[in-house]
């Protein structure tokens, strides 16, 4: 809800003559009202007062201390890159501030760079620890912006590395078994060196906070693989095997935390979804499988993504949005009906039609929310700051160049709160959602 200007207010109280009581009484009872759906936003919080918790789930929901959490949050992939030069770490700040005004409470970013310019993984096990010691300023400086990290660990692109690297890694030491990149998902060598790669990371210890990564409560949560797919094997078998191998070696070394595969989503061949509901035929021939690989146990969650303009071709905005809303409901249901795990849409972006767009997938959260159904948050890509062209793609934005999209954000996240009650982190909450914008 969102206060009257005090100019158009006195001009409405003089238009009443006499009759000040209702606008007083009508005034009264907003403040109240929102003070009710928000509770006391107490704007001087302490950070020392408040012991951060860790995010679990219950069925359908995530939850933070025993209740609710929806989650209103982003991408910004680069946090790790930026942080390791001095001239670019700023940004990280930057970013993190921003996203904290704007009352979000997660991050979506990479926890690697393999074999890349600033890589964090220079070769199988070797680590530059000048990039480590950015990436633990990352989780620092979101804890004290009150934002939470969703870490992606691997790409199944080529981009910072990706599995292509771990192949050629492999090739090198003269040890790999194909030169396919989805040999990355079955040659034994490489999956020690992911293994390997993975319980260092999780057992970091943080040279900022002395934390080890496995027990800091600022980690929502860990994807295995950003985008897997495998169309090696079409079947999905290969990559089953390996989400169900990786994700218990996960578990085994980190019992805190969240897990997620990182999928865009696709049903698999099997599944009657992937004539009906599938953006085309190709999206099943590509090994993934959305409610087998999300089944799995020691999958926390589910991820899907959403790019209708790079799935379709030919397509007016009216059926992007048409297939928005179809894609979305059907994630959500099998949240609800096959899997009983939240779902998360951890990607959407959308070339043209922006704020259309936004509006669609937060209408649908909200919705699933109110509910208190599986749709548990999107997490739009990307953000980005000035002076950061060279790192943008078509969709990545400044949200506060854009007062509309940025409207539209803030509003989502104030509705939010409305159902689920405020998040400590969310430390200007009462003062943003009473801002008109």
């Amino acid at each position: 809800m969102i206060l009257r200007s005090s100019r158009l207010y006195k001009k409405k109280m003089v238009a009443a003559g006499n009759g000040l009581f209702y606008p007083i009484v009508g005034f009264a009872s907003c403040l109240a009202l929102i003070y009710l759906s928000f509770g006391d936003l107490r704007s001087n919080f302490r950070e020392e007062e408040h012991q951060l918790a860790f995010v679990k789930r219950n069925g359908t929901q995530f939850t933070l201390d025993g209740k609710p959490f929806y989650i209103n949050g982003w991408n910004s992939y680069w946090l790790m890159y930026h942080g390791v030069d001095e001239y670019t770490r700023p940004r990280v700040r930057e970013i993190l501030q921003a996203g904290a005004k704007m009352g979000l409470t997660l991050c979506r970013t990479w926890a690697f760079n393999d074999g890349d310019y600033n890589a964090l993984q220079v070769s199988p096990g070797q680590f530059d620890e000048r990039v480590f010691k950015a990436l633990d300023h990352v989780i620092v400086e979101a804890r004290q912006q009150g934002i939470r990290l969703l870490l992606c660990l691997v790409n199944n692109l080529e981009n910072y590395g990706g599995k292509s690297q771990y192949v050629r890694w492999a090739w090198q030491e003269g040890v790999g078994l194909s030169a396919s990149n989805d040999s990355f998902f079955f040659d034994p060598s490489i999956r020690n060196y992911f293994k390997s790669y993975i319980k260092t990371i999780l057992t970091r210890k943080n040279t900022l906070n002395g934390i080890e990564y496995r027990d800091d409560p600022t980690i929502f949560g860990w994807e295995l693989i950003n985008e897997p797919r495998c169309s090696t094997d079409a079947s999905g078998d290969t990559l089953q095997d390996w989400i169900e191998e990786m994700s218990a070696f996960v578990k085994l070394i980190d019992k805190k935390h969240l897990l997620t595969v990182g999928l865009e989503g696709f049903y698999g061949p099997k599944d009657p979804k992937a004539l009906t509901v599938n953006p085309e035929r190709w999206a099943s021939r590509l090994g993934s499988d959305f409610i087998r690989n999300s089944k799995i146990p020691s999958i926390d969650f589910a991820s899907v993504h959403i790019y209708p303009d790079h799935w379709f071709h030919d397509l007016e905005v009216e059926d992007h949005l048409k297939f928005v809303t179809k894609w979305m409901l059907s994630h959500i249901e099998d949240g609800e009906k096959e899997l009983n795990k939240p779902v998360m849409f951890t990607e959407f972006g959308l070339a043209d039609q922006l704020d259309r767009f936004y509006k669609t997938i937060y209408d649908i959260i909200y919705k699933s929310a109110k509910k208190h159904q599986a749709g548990a948050g999107a997490l739009a890509w990307q953000f980005i700051v000035g002076g950061m062209e060279k790192f943008n793609d078509e969709f990545g934005i400044i949200p506060w160049d854009r007062p509309a999209t940025y409207k539209l954000i803030i509003e989502h996240t104030c509705r939010l709160a409305r159902i689920q009650g405020p998040v400590l982190e969310q430390r200007n909450l009462k003062e943003l959602c009473l801002q008109k914008h």
